[in-house]
């Protein structure tokens, strides 16, 4: 490419989150990428921004307000003005807003799903609609990017993602930045030993399961739980009828999880489904053993290098234990096994080692990899731009 080449990223918001951490991450390790690509990042929606973006790349801010039809419609326009020559989108939204907006430009896009998307669309008249938008869309993207195997054989298998335009790449993990904040004063103070968990109060994170496992466990710590959302009365009202209310914290979103997170003696993730477990890889980083489901997608694969069902009923790994999704009793008993020394130092140093494997380098490189092939196959193939009717997907 004797010019440079003009990429548009899309991503709903910069708000707090796991996807916008981890595209934020890739941009700011992008730089070796500047010489061939113009880069831009277009934000759906106008919010708060909770992670900051290189300045040599434009930002351009629109403003849907959490509505696919406004998505779509504005970024069209903007993609009209802009006219990419390969477009990158994170989330579901901005993924079908991404597909309507591109259709008919014969030019390439490529999809970041960051969740199993079944499990995250769930059930009812909604998700019917969303599915539906998603089976449209995603088959017709240059490329698919999931962020494990267990997400490419879900979108392989109920979305009609051709296999050989889909592929894994793992979330990257920025691990000098979370040394250098680790050791910074945390935001709350927490006396004594804890086990810690994160992520958005919603019932996929199950983690009311995690407070009624932690009292059944009798431990001697307290729980924290960082994160905000929706299930925050209900997690508090549970934690009252459970008389923990001097042992569980709720602090709220953390601007500097690793402060915590590196002084806490295990973490917990409860979840019923997940894509790729962000805070799971970075509490590792921050050396601690895990409890973990089985869920999916992503827990298996990270702890033990094994596909989800492989491991059946309770298993201790060398990085803690997995668990069967929902199954109190069992997250209970694997929360006292992983309490007890030298078991617990033991499985943290293991679970260090492998997060060093989902390095921000690799991911970053991977990323750039198939937007590279996607605009050289462009010069030479003709892709489907097939019309899309945008109708009603949440995030």
């Amino acid at each position: 490419m004797s010019a440079r080449t003009t990429v548009l990223f899309v991503i709903n918001s910069l708000a707090g989150g796991g996807a916008e951490r981890v595209l934020t991450t890739i941009l700011a390790a992008s730089g070796a990428w500047r010489d061939r690509y113009d880069m831009h990042l277009a934000l759906l929606d106008d919010e708060p921004r909770a992670y900051p973006v290189p300045d040599w790349i434009n930002v351009v801010q629109l403003d849907a307000r959490h509505r696919l039809g406004a998505s779509v419609l504005q970024l069209r326009a903007l993609v009209g003005r802009m006219r990419p020559d390969v477009a990158l989108s994170f989330l579901t939204r901005a993924n079908v807003a991404t597909a309507a907006a591109m259709a008919g430009r014969g030019r390439p896009w490529l999809i970041s799903e960051r969740v199993n998307t079944s499990a995250h669309l769930g059930t009812g008249a909604g998700a019917m609609v969303a599915r539906a938008m998603v089976r449209i869309a995603y088959p017709r993207a240059s490329h698919v990017i999931a962020v494990s195997d267990g997400v490419v054989d879900d979108l392989v298998a109920n979305f009609g993602v051709d296999p050989a335009r889909v592929s894994a790449i793992a979330n990257p993990v920025d691990h000098d930045t979370i040394a250098a904040r680790a050791v910074e004063e945390p935001e709350i103070a927490i006396d004594g030993p804890y086990v810690v968990a994160a992520g958005r109060l919603v019932p996929n994170k199950n983690f009311a399961l995690l407070i009624d496992a932690f009292a059944d466990a009798e431990l001697p710590m307290r729980l924290v739980i960082m994160g905000e959302g929706p299930e925050r009365a209900a997690l508090e009202a549970q934690v009252a009828a459970r008389g923990l209310g001097d042992r569980v914290l709720l602090p709220g979103f953390a601007a500097n999880p690793f402060a915590i997170l590196s002084r806490a003696k295990l973490f917990a993730l409860p979840s019923n489904a997940e894509g790729f477990p962000n805070g799971l890889v970075e509490a590792m980083a921050c050396g601690l053993p895990v409890v973990s489901t089985n869920c999916a997608s992503g827990p298996s694969e990270i702890l033990a290098g094994l596909p989800r069902d492989s491991v059946h009923g309770s298993r201790a790994v060398d990085a803690g234990v997995i668990v069967p999704p929902n199954d109190r009793a069992a997250f209970a008993a694997a929360l006292r096994e992983m309490a007890v020394e030298p078991r617990r130092t033991t499985a943290a140093a293991v679970a260090r080692r492998r997060s060093l494997d989902y390095g921000v380098a690799q991911a970053t490189e991977h990323y750039w990899r198939r937007i590279d092939a996607a605009v050289q196959e462009a010069t030479s193939n003709v892709i489907d731009t097939s019309s899309l009717v945008p109708s009603g997907v949440a995030r």
